[in-house]
């Protein structure tokens, strides 16, 4: 089946969307290689961004892997192309990651969630289309005042799906962040909030300060 142009089967199993989705930055990769012999650093993470890793963002959060090979499996198309670049190429990952200032896949996907959250629950999805994420109701002060209900789930496909995922994440940040007015505010100010996390530029690193805390 194909919603949204993410593909699943009848277990809900999106393994064959990531493997189409890995064949196709493949293929665009290749084009980029073939097209572009000269490349800055600069040019080449325009031409990156655009052409290759749009395939690999486009509607994540739906379909974010949670299995290390998955994970792994994504990453390692960015890090063939990362290669593209000769005086790039026989540095380690992180290195040219941080050269080229783009961050793993893996933290872009977590960024991506936290994003999709702030627009559910400030409410700029129509509420008729948008998963209930309820709020927990505490006098907690740690985290902020927008934290999300945590409840326990027995099977992998609730608990890695994007309502159960969240929780910890978003319950973590502060209220500096969580408050912004607009949608590029709060991408602005998560970024600051999580700008020394290993994660950036390591995609095995954990994030931290995102315990289960509720």
């Amino acid at each position: 089946m194909v919603d949204l142009r993410v593909c699943f089967d009848e277990k809900l199993s999106l393994r064959e969307h990531i493997h189409t989705k890995i064949n196709k930055a493949y293929m665009m990769l290749g084009i980029i290689k073939r097209n572009f012999k000269y490349l800055t650093v600069q040019t080449f993470v325009l031409i990156y961004n655009s052409m290759d890793r749009s395939h690999l963002d486009y509607f994540s959060s739906v379909w974010a892997p949670h299995r290390k090979g998955n994970i792994e499996a994504l990453e390692k198309v960015q890090t063939r192309a990362t290669k593209i670049l000769p005086s790039l190429k026989k540095l380690p990952y992180c290195e040219r990651l941080k050269i080229c200032q783009i961050p793993t896949l893996h933290y872009r996907r977590i960024r991506g969630d936290m994003i999709e959250t702030y627009k559910i629950i400030t409410g700029k999805y129509y509420t008729g289309v948008a998963p209930t994420l309820p709020k927990r109701s505490t006098s907690i002060t740690r985290g902020n005042d927008l934290r999300l209900q945590k409840s326990h789930v027995k099977y992998d496909l609730h608990k890695f799906g994007f309502v159960k995922r969240v929780v910890n994440t978003w319950n973590s940040l502060s209220n500096w962040v969580t408050s912004a007015n607009t949608t590029n505010t709060f991408k602005s100010r998560l970024d600051k909030f999580w700008q020394n996390q290993d994660v950036i530029y390591n995609f095995k690193a954990q994030l931290h300060g995102t315990g289960s805390r509720s």
